[in-house]
């Protein structure tokens, strides 16, 4: 309805169910066990799967590609929501309260901005793959490091202003306080603009780099590389993850440009925004699955945080020939010298050429070497732990 001032109003029997709803923990309906296991389940899910994403991009060299920092952008901003909104709901339940009014404002900035960083930085990442795809080099080489780096602080600077804004000016609904009364036209207007916009542009622009695609693959003499092909692989799946942000994120975009959609209740407008913030958890898991360069990253950090048994370090090698390169000898299980396969020192390693024996030390514990506690054999450095 709409009042004298010209403003659209919402019926006020929201407010008698609004004290069921916990503003930080979801819903009091559920079990307080069970919503504390599902925010550490998904805080720990998405910390840790978004702390991969970006390592990905720096230690693959295929994913090391200057176009591929919106991607860590976006799974920076993941890690926010998962790293901090969802610990914060954590210890609150853990701390036996039901609602938090600081603890929700800060859930309710960091949301409201990490959804925007994402929006802006899929709008970039959907550019420079239509760029690198399918426009010369010459107008990809415009696409510069620097460019790029100044784009990240650009859609950080313009997210952070317009949430300062909405909270400064309490425009829409305050998530906090559930007031939900009193919208202007242009308080509807704007946030369908920023929300909407960079989603139709994205949209437009994936479209027309797959179309391109396809017609120049229906050309016989067409042979694109196999950089082209990775590089396309990757575009789909920058696809996969927009498909995947609107999915989450429509229900709550729709809540907050349709006031009457308040009427249905207020459960289901908090629950659409934890629905839309459980995106950060799942982004993750869907490059891993969804790309071949992704998993084999995820795969090697996995094996090297859990899985790695030996310590290898590389130096320069030294002009006097002495030593080409350093490998160091774990003493992991006592009685074995473990070496890495790879190692240099290993293949030079002739036969019957004996190593410090390791004897029981008298009087302690575990086993020392016959030697010196360090010892040198044959450009081999040998520690004892």
């Amino acid at each position: 309805m709409v009042d004298i001032n010209g403003s659209l109003s919402t019926t006020s029997s929201i407010s008698t169910t609004a004290e069921n709803v916990s503003l930080v923990t979801i819903s009091s309906d559920l079990s307080r066990v069970g919503r504390l296991l599902m925010m550490s389940g998904l805080s720990v899910l998405g910390s840790i799967g978004n702390v991969y994403m970006i390592s990905a991009v720096i230690v693959e060299e295929h994913l090391s590609k200057r176009g591929n920092t919106y991607i860590a952008n976006i799974a920076l901003a993941d890690l926010l929501i998962s790293g901090v909104v969802m610990v914060c709901s954590a210890v609150v339940l853990l701390a036996g309260f039901e609602d938090c009014p600081p603890v929700c404002n800060v859930q309710w900035f960091l949301g409201l901005l990490c959804g925007l960083v994402t929006i802006f930085s899929m709008t970039a990442m959907a550019l420079e793959n239509y760029t690198r795809l399918c426009l010369p080099p010459e107008y990809y080489a415009k696409i510069s490091t620097t460019f790029i780096t100044s784009s990240v602080f650009i859609i950080w600077g313009i997210s952070t202003m317009l949430v300062s804004l909405h909270f400064i000016l309490r425009l829409g609904p305050d998530y906090c306080k559930k007031k939900f009364n009193h919208y202007t036209p242009w308080q509807l207007v704007v946030p369908a603009l920023i929300f909407l916009t960079p989603l139709l542009i994205t949209a437009y622009l994936y479209t027309k780099t797959i179309l391109r695609i396809r017609a120049a693959r229906a050309n016989p003499s067409f042979k694109p590389s196999l950089i082209f092909n990775w590089d396309y692989s990757l575009m789909l799946t920058n696809l996969y993850s927009f498909i995947m942000f609107v999915l989450f994120w429509m229900p709550f975009v729709l809540f907050l440009i349709t006031p009457s959609l308040v009427k249905l209740g207020i459960k289901p407008f908090y629950w659409s925004i934890w629905f839309a913030l459980s995106k950060s958890c799942f982004n993750n898991l869907l490059y891993c699955f969804s790309n071949r360069h992704f998993c084999d990253a995820y795969v090697k950090l996995f094996h090297y945080c859990f899985c790695k048994t030996t310590v290898t370090f590389s130096r320069r090698p030294r002009t006097d020939g002495a030593r080409p390169s350093g490998d160091v000898r774990v003493h992991i299980i006592p009685g074995y010298n473990v070496y890495p396969y790879t190692s240099p020192q290993r293949s030079s390693t002739t036969i019957g050429e004996p190593v410090k024996k390791m004897i029981p030390a008298s009087g302690k514990r575990g086993y020392r070497c016959a030697g010196q506690g360090r010892t040198r054999s044959k450009e081999r450095d040998v520690y004892q732990l």
